[in-house]
């Protein structure tokens, strides 16, 4: 029988499979609620959790006051544990069980660290500088904040767990600041790979629906967080060799407290931002509210930037080192004031003379020179020469000093060293310093 030989038709051949992206290493989410090792209805193991609490204060004495003042909340819908900015602790059970004591001890350093470094009003005001907001900022706030503690935190008694992020995952250095690492980094990369974790809103400044409200029950007033964050800084300050470099840095702030130059400089940022031709960037990041009256068309939104400061400071022999130690302090609490941009914020150290203006890069790598007389006049004088010229010029003296006989073309706040209402000048018993004038906003610092 003869018949057609039917050959199979060649198969076309499959394309080659899209390469696969390149993702962080980052460590496997832990189980969650709803899982079968953390189901419904189970007890929390307090005895387990406070025996971890107190290995943490047994390794880490300088943080006893603040672990002793966590209030614990059992919430099984906490992913882990996580920290309200009332000093709340939100512990899922399930979480305590499946967790080794000595990382649990490390989780309430973790956790207290946040509360300590005031994670939850940095984390609103970056949110609230840079318009970010929604769940990936709020996850991208976390992760800067983590980065931030995580490096202070592990090793000496406390194990480093398989979720904890240090900033060698994007390759960053160690010892910035959270807003630092929101700035030099998109984080986007880690924000798939830890989309579980959640450190509450004392970590970013953003409320969860299983938190308590802030009047709610075990939560800390205002005046006994700040008293808990004094009682822990006294005790780096009067111990400092037990504790890392970043908490006692943390300890200096806290302990002589900066002047609240936020409060100080709104004026100015305002006038400087408003003037004509200043200040105003158009950005696509928020659409323009007009752009509804145009269908089709996506309108730019006006972006206010913040100033540029000219910090003088006054060397003169008359200023003390103490004194000039609060002056650092008050520089980089400028630097924060104007969004963490040390581009913006220059020095020049001036006693009769003025020294070079410069950026800053770290408030403690900050030279100041001087120890004679003292005239601010060529300090300011510098400060309007510098290009671009400062919107607004900031002067931290004791006030000892002749002023400009004219109002200088940009905003002035004058932050006065305290001293006796009549000072004398060893040549002339009947001199009095002059105030400074009416056109500069005057504070005290200390």
């Amino acid at each position: 029988m003869t018949g057609t030989v039917r050959r199979p038709l060649p198969r076309p051949m499959a394309p080659p499979p899209p390469p696969r992206p390149v993702r962080v290493n980052v460590p496997a989410a832990p189980v969650g609620p709803g899982r079968p090792d953390n189901p419904p209805g189970l007890p929390l193991d307090m005895e387990k959790l406070l025996a971890a609490r107190l290995h943490a204060v047994e390794v880490r004495p300088y943080l006893a006051v603040a672990l002793f003042a966590l209030q614990v909340v059992e919430d099984p819908s906490v992913p882990t544990m996580a920290v309200d900015a009332h000093w709340r602790c939100y512990v899922s059970p399930g979480f305590v069980a499946r967790t080794p004591v000595e990382e649990l001890a490390g989780v309430w350093v973790h956790e207290v660290s946040h509360l300590l470094r005031d994670h939850h009003a940095r984390g609103e005001r970056y949110a609230r500088e840079n318009e970010e907001y929604g769940p990936g900022e709020r996850l991208r706030r976390n992760i800067a904040a983590d980065f931030e503690i995580n490096d202070d935190i592990y090793g000496d008694g406390l194990p480093r767990p398989a979720g904890a992020v240090l900033p060698s995952l994007l390759q960053l250095p160690d010892g910035l600041l959270m807003e630092e690492y929101l700035r030099r980094a998109s984080l986007s990369g880690l924000a798939a790979d830890l989309a579980w974790l959640d450190c509450g809103s004392g970590a970013d400044g953003q409320e969860r629906p299983w938190e308590l409200a802030p009047d709610g029950a075990h939560g800390l007033s205002r005046q006994q967080r700040d008293a808990v964050r004094f009682r822990v800084a006294e005790g780096i300050k009067g111990r400092p060799g037990d504790a890392p470099e970043g908490w006692r840095r943390w300890a200096d702030e806290a302990f002589h407290p900066p002047q609240p130059w936020r409060q100080l400089l709104g004026a100015a940022i305002r006038s400087a931002a408003g003037a004509p031709g200043a200040g105003e960037n158009h950005s696509y990041r928020r659409p323009s509210r007009r752009s509804a009256a145009v269908p089709g068309v996506l309108l730019p939104s006006l972006r206010r930037t913040p100033p540029r400061v000219c910090v003088v400071i006054d060397t003169s022999g008359s200023v003390s080192d103490a004194e000039l130690g609060s002056a650092l302090l008050e520089v980089a609490a400028i630097a924060r004031a104007v969004g963490g941009r040390r581009d913006l914020v220059s020095v020049i150290s001036c006693d009769a003379a003025a020294g070079i203006a410069g950026p800053i890069c770290l408030a403690e790598d900050i030279e100041l020179i001087g120890g004679g007389g003292t005239d601010l006049r060529s300090g300011f004088a510098l400060a309007l020469r510098s290009r671009p010229r400062p919107d607004v010029i900031v002067a931290l003296t004791d006030g000892q000093t002749p002023w400009p006989s004219a109002q200088p073309p940009c905003r002035t706040v004058v932050g006065l060293f305290p001293r006796p209402a009549r000072a004398v000048n060893e040549n002339n018993p009947d001199y009095v310093p002059g105030t400074p004038p009416s056109w500069a906003r005057v504070v005290t610092i200390g």
